[in-house]
C-alpha cells in the first residue's frame, strides 16, 4: 500500500493497516513531521477509533479532557453550556480530547515504527501517478532525484492540494469563504472569567472560537480564532497592535499587553471532492474535503475516514471483499462529510457571525430551549460529537 501525506489522516490510515499485516509505505513532502496549530479538538467517537490502535492512551496522557462546552454572545454572555457527559451509557471518552495536532502524529509515528513491514519516507513529495489495473505507481520529488514506486494502491492523504487528488482530475466542489481566519494564542488562563476550554462567541463583527491547548503544560494556551475582512491585509492582521486590539477587545489586559507566542492566518474553504476513487487510487482527509473549522469537524472527519478506509482495504488486501467494497467507504464517508460535516461547520459559522438581531435572539431562544430539554440535548450532543455522522455512515449499504 502507499500513502500519499505524513499527516495525521495518513499516517493513522497506514498504523491501520499495518496493524493488518498489510505493508504500506507514507510518503512525506517535508523533512519532518509538520508543527501546525489549527487542528487538535477531538470528539469522542474519533476517540473510541483510535482507541484499539493504542493511539488514544498515549494522547489522553498528554491532553486536556474539555467536557462541558459553551456557546456565549458578546453582549449577553453565556447562552448554554453544554455536557457531554450525557453521552456516557455510548462511550466512555465523554469529553473532547485537546491536543496539538503536532503532539498526536509523533505518537502516530513511533507505534507505526514498531512495523517493520511499514516505513515513512520524509523530503518525498508525491509529484506523479500512474495506475494499472493491478498496481499503482508514484513519482517522488526527493533530495537525491526523481525516484518511483509502486504498489498495489494508493490513499492520497497530501492536503487540501492534494497532487493525487489533482492526478484524478475531479472537482474539489463547494467555494472558499471572502474572510480569513486568524488563530492567535496566550498562555493567560481565561478559564478564570468562567469560560470552558471549549467556547464559541458569537458577534456580527468580530466572533471567536477559543480552544484552550496543553501546550508544553499548565499554564497551556488559550487559542482564539477569528475572522478577518477581505480588506485587511495579512500584514496588518497580523501586525502587535492589531492582534493586541483583538485580545483586549474581547477581554482588557490587566497588566499591560497579552504574551503572544503563535499567530497565523489562513484561508478557509467548504469543498468536497466529486470523485473520491479512481481504480486503485482513493483519497481521505483533507485531500477529499475541507471545511471551516467551528466545530472542530475537519480533522475528525479525516480521522473517520482513515480508520474506515483501511478496514475496507483491509479486508479487499486479504481477500475478503472484492474491490467494489471500497465503493462503500466513498458512499459512506462522502455522505456523512456533506450531510453532516459541510452543513453543521456552514451552520455554526452563520449563527456566530449572525447580523439580525431578532434572527440572532431566535437562534439564541431556540439553543435554550434544546438546552433545558434532556432529550433535544442529548440529540444536540449526538450532533455536535460526530456521533451522529458515524451512525449515518454506518447505514448506508
Amino acid at each position: 500500500m502507499l500513502i500519499a501525506g505524513g499527516g495525521p489522516v495518513g499516517l493513522v490510515t497506514a498504523l491501520a493497516l499495518a496493524r493488518q499485516g498489510i505493508p504500506v509505505t507514507v510518503f512525506e513532502a517535508e523533512p519532518v513531521l509538520a508543527i501546525d496549530q489549527r487542528a487538535g479538538s477531538f470528539h469522542p467517537p474519533t476517540l473510541d477509533m483510535l482507541e484499539p490502535l493504542g493511539i488514544t492512551a498515549e494522547m489522553e496522557k498528554r491532553g486536556l479532557r474539555i467536557q462541558r462546552w459553551q456557546i456565549r454572545d458578546r453582549k449577553q454572555g453565556l447562552i448554554v453550556e453544554w455536557d457531554l457527559g450525557v453521552l456516557a451509557d455510548l462511550t466512555r471518552h465523554t469529553y473532547r480530547l485537546h491536543l496539538e495536532q503536532h503532539r498526536l502524529t509523533p505518537i502516530v509515528l513511533d507505534l507505526l515504527k514498531a512495523h517493520a513491514h511499514a516505513e515513512v519516507r520524509f523530503s518525498h513529495e508525491v509529484a506523479g501517478v500512474e495506475a494499472g489495473e493491478d498496481r499503482v505507481t508514484v513519482t517522488c520529488n526527493t533530495p537525491t532525484g526523481e525516484a518511483r514506486f509502486s504498489g498495489a494502491w494508493l490513499v492520497g492523504c497530501d492536503g487540501g492540494k492534494s497532487a493525487v487528488r489533482k492526478w484524478m482530475g475531479t472537482e474539489f466542489e463547494g467555494f472558499t469563504w471572502p474572510e480569513r481566519f486568524i488563530v492567535i494564542s496566550t498562555p493567560y488562563d481565561i478559564g478564570q472569567h468562567g469560560y470552558t476550554g471549549n467556547a464559541y462567541i458569537a458577534d456580527p463583527e468580530e466572533w471567536i472560537a477559543i480552544f484552550q491547548m496543553p501546550h508544553e503544560g499548565a499554564p497551556g494556551l488559550w487559542r482564539f480564532a477569528m475572522p478577518v475582512v477581505p480588506e485587511h491585509s495579512d500584514a496588518f492582521a497580523l501586525s502587535p497592535a492589531e492582534v493586541q486590539r483583538r485580545l483586549k477587545g474581547f477581554l482588557p489586559a490587566e497588566r499591560g499587553d497579552y504574551e503572544v507566542p503563535y499567530c497565523g492566518i489562513y484561508k478557509v474553504h467548504q469543498r468536497v471532492a466529486k470523485e473520491w476513487r479512481r481504480g486503485r487510487v482513493v483519497l481521505a482527509g483533507d485531500a477529499a474535503h475541507i471545511n471551516n473549522p467551528l466545530g472542530a469537524f475537519g480533522l475528525n472527519g479525516g480521522l473517520h475516514d482513515a480508520i474506515n478506509l483501511a478496514g475496507k482495504l483491509g479486508a479487499v488486501w486479504h481477500g475478503r471483499e472484492g474491490e467494489e467494497h471500497l465503493d462503500l467507504y466513498v458512499r459512506q464517508r462522502r455522505t456523512a462529510n456533506i450531510e453532516f460535516v459541510q452543513s453543521n461547520s456552514i451552520r455554526n459559522k452563520e449563527m456566530l457571525e449572525e447580523k439580525d438581531p431578532a434572527k440572532k435572539q431566535a437562534r439564541f431562544d431556540a439553543l435554550r430551549a434544546t438546552a433545558a430539554d434532556p432529550q433535544l440535548a442529548r440529540q444536540a450532543m449526538l450532533v455536535s460529537s460526530m456521533m451522529a455522522s458515524v451512525r449515518r455512515a454506518a447505514e448506508i449499504t
